[in-house]
Formats: C-alpha cells, sequence, structure tokens
C-alpha cells in the first residue's frame, strides 16, 4: 500500500520526543494505513537532546535551538511539542499561527488563561488539526472496555473510577525538576501533568463532572537541587478529586486520582466502571487482563477474567497471544494522529487523540480543584 509521508518535526526533544522516534522507526510494524510519518527535524535547547535525534533517525535534515527555524520550514507539515507547561501558550499558538499541524503534550497551557490563549488560537485557524497527547486508552484492555461502553451494556452507571498513580517521586533523594516548580508546571502539580491520561475517557463517553471536591497533598517538603543543597518542592504530588457526573440524566459519583507517590505503582492507569447490568475493570498493572461482571436480577454476581488479544485501533503484525506494551499504545496514538491529519472525518481508525476542547475541560475541573482545595468546599462546573 502506498503511503501519504507526513513530514514531523519535534519540538523538545527529551523522553517522549524519543518515544515518538521510535515509534516513527517501527511503523512497519502496522498494517494496512495509508500514512507514515518522517521526522525532518528536531529543535531543542539542550544540544545532546538533538544530537540524539542526529545520530538515531536517519531522515533528519535539520537540528536547531530556535523552534522558529522548523516553523518557517515549508516541508514540514506537523509538529509533535514537548516543553515544560508554561511554554505552551507561546509556542503551541506559534506552531498552529504557522499552519502546522500539532500533537503537544497536556495540559495545553500552564494554567486556564494559557489553555483559553490557545483555544483562541484553534478556533482562529480551523484547518490545523490540534490534538493532545494521551496513549492509554489505546491498550487493548481500554480499547475493549470502550466498546462495551459504547455497547451500552452497563445500564445504570453506579459509579466511576479512573486514575494514573506512579512511585518514582517517593525517593525523597530523588533530584528536583521543573515538575516540582510553580514557575514552570504550574498550580496544578500533579493534576496537570497527569490528568489528561485520566480525564480523557470520561470526557469523551461524556462523563463531564458536574462539580468537585479535592484533596491535594504536597508529600515531600524538599529534594536535592543538583548544587549541593535542598530545594522547596513547590507543586502538588497527589490529588484525589471527587465529581458528580451524569449519564442519561441520573447523576453518579466519579473519582479521579492523580498521584506521583503511590508506592509500589510504576506507571498504573486504570479505569473502572460499575453499572447495574455489567461492571468493568482494567489497569495497566496487569495490561493482559480486563475484569467484568455481567449480572441479571436473581442471579449470582461473579466477575470474569479475560486475557484480551493484542488488538487496538489499528491492526498490527503482531498475533494476538502477544503482549501490549506502552511502546504499543504510543504507536497507536501517533497513528490515530497521522491517520486524522490525512483523513479527518474518514479516518480509518476508530478514537481520536485527545481534542483540544477535552484539554479545555479538564483545565475548568483543575482550576476548581484548586478552589476546592483553599476553601474546603465542593466547588460547581456548572
Amino acid at each position: 500500500m502506498a503511503k501519504r509521508i507526513i513530514p514531523f518535526g519535534v519540538i523538545g526533544c527529551g523522553l517522549m520526543g524519543r518515544e515518538f522516534a521510535s515509534a516513527a522507526a517501527r511503523w512497519c510494524h502496522l498494517q494496512n494505513v495509508d500514512f507514515e510519518p518522517r521526522i525532518i527535524a528536531a529543535c531543542d535547547a539542550n544540544p545532546q537532546m538533538t544530537a540524539w535525534f542526529s545520530d538515531n533517525v536517519p531522515h533528519v535534515r535539520r537540528v536547531s535551538s530556535d523552534y522558529q527555524e522548523l516553523l518557517a520550514d515549508p516541508e514540514i507539515e506537523a509538529i509533535y511539542c514537548a516543553v515544560p507547561h508554561n511554554l505552551h501558550a507561546q509556542i503551541y499558538s506559534d506552531i498552529i499561527r504557522a499552519g502546522k499541524h500539532l500533537l503537544g503534550e497536556k495540559p495545553f497551557g500552564i494554567d486556564a488563561e494559557a489553555n483559553r490563549q490557545i483555544s483562541e488560537v484553534i478556533a482562529a485557524h480551523p484547518k490545523v488539526l490540534v490534538r493532545c497527547s494521551s496513549e492509554f486508552p489505546f491498550y487493548p484492555g481500554a480499547f475493549r472496555l470502550r466498546q462495551w461502553i459504547e455497547e451500552k451494556r452497563f445500564g445504570r452507571i453506579i459509579e466511576v473510577e479512573a486514575g494514573f498513580w506512579h512511585s518514582s517521586d517517593l525517593d525523597p533523594n530523588k533530584p528536583i525538576n521543573w515538575k516540582r516548580r510553580v514557575a514552570t508546571n504550574g498550580e496544578y502539580g500533579c493534576m496537570g501533568d497527569l490528568g489528561m491520561h485520566v480525564v480523557h475517557l470520561p470526557l469523551r463517553f461524556g462523563w463531564k463532572p458536574q462539580n468537585v471536591r479535592s484533596l491535594l497533598s504536597k508529600i515531600v517538603p524538599e529534594r536535592p537541587d543538583g548544587k549541593g543543597g535542598m530545594a522547596a518542592c513547590e507543586t502538588w504530588d497527589n490529588a484525589i478529586l471527587a465529581c458528580q457526573a451524569q449519564q442519561d440524566g441520573q447523576s453518579f459519583p466519579l473519582t479521579l486520582s492523580t498521584k506521583r507517590i503511590a508506592p509500589g505503582h510504576a506507571n498504573t492507569w486504570f479505569l473502572r466502571v460499575w453499572g447495574t447490568d455489567f461492571s468493568c475493570e482494567f489497569s495497566t498493572k496487569n495490561p493482559k487482563q480486563i475484569s467484568f461482571l455481567p449480572y441479571t436480577p436473581g442471579a449470582e454476581q461473579a466477575w470474569h477474567m479475560l486475557d484480551v488479544p493484542y488488538r487496538s485501533a489499528y491492526e498490527t503484525i503482531s498475533g494476538p497471544i502477544f503482549e501490549f506494551g506502552f511502546s504499543d499504545s504510543i504507536l497507536q496514538m501517533w497513528a490515530a494522529f497521522c491517520d486524522e491529519v490525512v483523513n479527518r472525518d474518514a479516518m480509518q481508525g476508530p478514537f481520536r487523540c485527545a481534542t483540544p476542547e477535552e484539554a479545555a475541560a479538564s483545565h475548568q475541573l483543575f482550576t476548581a480543584a484548586l478552589q476546592s482545595q483553599q476553601s474546603g468546599q465542593t466547588v460547581s462546573l456548572a
């Protein structure tokens, strides 16, 4: 199959920039797609980061410390951007104004005002495709859960819980970085860093929080500053958001949690949905398995455990018996973005990446969560 090549530039060549490069390098893993990304330029303030791209990505012909050079390049059609949150408003807006399609990292602005600025630029450039990175819904278990929700198997929703937890910050000797500083990460703390992953599917299903009562925690007060001293950790480590959502006019509890300090969790994303007819749980802690409980009134209640085949939005060369992992979810997310760049509403896959509207809804929620933490009260989002 002939593929439409999408020339890409990468702005921010750290961990996730390299993950994208790796996904592009294994594009042959996908089958029956008519599009392919090709990274031809990379930009980062740190020359060591762009050197990695020069050494490992064969089509890269330009490296720079000035992102405007990439935006001025007429050959570049799309940009992946992964920079600290305080840079989102300026750089994302400049990318969109330059007419480059954008897949940007969450949270799409350091705060609600920055997100509003980005949203205005998006509205002024409707031909530019803009999406937010969120890969976990592409796991086969999450994909299966999404299908069950679309099939309306659950009956009346009783309760939903979603979360993203890791534990790397449990170590108090871990040096401080930009995510622990308000100036670069923002007041949201862990919510801005992790929250889009948590709210992506609930928002996609129409379960928009109506209100929120938040419990935010600062657990490690200071960390090594890399210069022999200690620096204050300014941002929230953990967040639990108790919300109400609605489906078919009926309210239900929606609990959302983002945790940088969750002992024993390396990188755990999960979604649990309890309903009167059907319940289901999926967690990347056990990525091959999904648990479900079908219920008939008067019958016994028994959870079933299913090994989920290697199947997601886009067909791959892997057989169904093999295991799916994080790099596979990244590849699937990138396929969805490239599919939409090329095919728009006629895209081959069944699931879009997170939208700017969903990112804006996350800002409304996180801003209300900060207000709730300060007041100790439930804050309405209506």
